[in-house]
């Protein structure tokens, strides 16, 4: 891979893939940094997956990097540059998994009960304007990412390259080389597991839902006395 010699190229952002990638394979610092700009999120959510952790995963997503952009000479444009890197992290994630422990039988993950189920979905919130939801917000994320790294990996996998990432079922597929049934019936599957994993958790985390001290209570408060001074008629 060619160096820089120090001067930056003034690639736009909303340069096209190929070219990004011929001012790569340049030298071209600024299109290394719009291209990890542009897959960081996708690339750790699924290096997260594998992994389950968060510091693992940010040592695979480096890696992929490194990887690629020392092999961009190899990129032909036969995929994707979204699909190659998301190859060489899923890859790099699977390898690191292998020397830590055997991988996961297919046939163990078929127990799993085929009845459907639907995450629930919650609403966004204004977190900046009310710290109580956005302590909530964080109390449920935390839920659901404990939840998810509980799955079996090839349902975990599964799940957030569909529901997650929002990936196609067949790129889903080609990803994890299974066909799309197979995609559909994991989905399924890791969603009725999470959904029951969910289930205890949140019946008491909803018992907390739409709190009414802190803030909220002491504003209304507030507002209640402040017209009880300036109110006669009250």
């Amino acid at each position: 891979m060619t160096q820089s010699t120090g001067h930056k190229s003034d690639v736009t952002l909303a340069a096209g893939e190929h070219e990004l990638v011929d001012h790569a394979k340049n030298g071209d610092q600024s299109a290394f940094r719009q291209i990890m700009e542009r897959h960081n999120r996708r690339l750790y959510r699924v290096a997260r997956a594998v992994m389950r952790d968060d510091t693992e995963a940010e040592d695979v997503v480096q890696e992929t990097y490194l990887r690629a952009f020392s092999n961009l000479s190899k990129f032909r444009g036969e995929s994707s540059l979204t699909t190659w890197l998301t190859r060489i992290a899923l890859n790099e994630a699977l390898g690191r998994k292998r020397k830590q422990r055997a991988t996961v039988t297919l046939e163990s993950l078929e127990t799993a009960q085929e009845t459907s189920a639907q995450i629930i979905q919650f609403p966004a919130m204004d977190t900046e304007a009310d710290p109580e939801r956005s302590a909530a917000q964080h109390e449920i994320r935390r839920l659901l990412e404990r939840a998810m790294d509980a799955l079996p990996e090839a349902f975990r996998l599964v799940f957030v390259m569909r529901d997650v990432e929002e990936m196609s079922i067949e790129e889903t597929a080609a990803h994890l080389g299974i066909r799309p049934e197979t995609v559909k019936t994991r989905l399924h599957r890791a969603r009725r597991l999470l959904r029951q994993s969910l289930d205890g958790q949140l019946a008491s985390t909803l018992k907390g839902a739409f709190p009414f001290a802190g803030a909220r209570c002491t504003r209304i408060t507030e507002t209640v006395l402040s017209r009880l001074r300036t109110d006669s008629s009250l």
